[in-house]
C-alpha cells in the first residue's frame, strides 16, 4: 500500500521535530539525548535509502572474491571471507580484497556518519571507490 505519509516522510518529520522544536526547549542531558535520537533517525533514513544497493554491491564483490560454489547472503559470505583470511587461504594484501574493504568501509560510513572526518578523508583518498549516495541522502546532519 502506497499511502501517505511515507515512511521517509514520517522519519523526516520526527527528526525535524526533535531538532527544531523539542531540542531548544530542553537543557542538559535531555537536550543531548534528543540530539542522539535525531541522529539515530538520520542514520535509519540513510540506511533505508542505501541499504539494498550497498548490500547488493558488497555481495557481488564478495562472490567475486570467494569464487564459485560459495552460497549465502552478505553475512555468510563475510564469515567465509574472514575464515579464509584467518586460515591463510587468502592473502590480506590482495589488491581485489583491499579494494573490496575500502568500498565496503566507504558504504558503511556513508550510512553511519557521512560527516565524520575519517570518512571524509577516505573519500578524498579514494574518490573512485566511494558509492554514489542515493538522491535522498541528507549528509548535512
Amino acid at each position: 500500500m502506497q499511502d501517505r505519509p511515507t515512511l521517509r516522510e514520517l522519519l523526516d518529520a520526527a527528526e525535524d521535530w526533535l531538532r527544531t522544536d523539542l531540542r531548544p526547549q530542553l537543557t542538559g542531558g535531555a537536550q543531548f539525548h534528543s540530539l542522539v535520537v535525531a541522529n539515530v533517525l538520520a542514520i535509519v533514513k540513510r540506511e533505508l535509502d542505501g541499504y539494498e544497493a550497498f548490500n547488493a554491491d558488497e555481495t557481488r564483490r564478495l562472490r567475486e572474491l570467494l569464487g564459485p560454489g560459495v552460497e549465502g547472503g552478505v553475512r555468510e559470505l563475510n564469515f567465509e571471507l574472514c575464515r579464509r583470511i584467518r586460515a591463510g587461504e587468502m592473502a590480506i594484501d590482495r589488491e581485489d580484497l583491499i579494494d573490496h574493504l575500502i568500498r565496503t568501509t566507504l558504504a558503511k560510513g556513508s550510512i553511519d556518519n557521512p560527516r565524520y572526518a575519517g570518512h571524509r578523508r577516505i573519500e578524498r583518498q579514494w574518490p573512485d571507490k566511494a558509492p554514489a549516495p542515493p538522491s535522498t541522502f541528507d549528509t548535512r546532519r
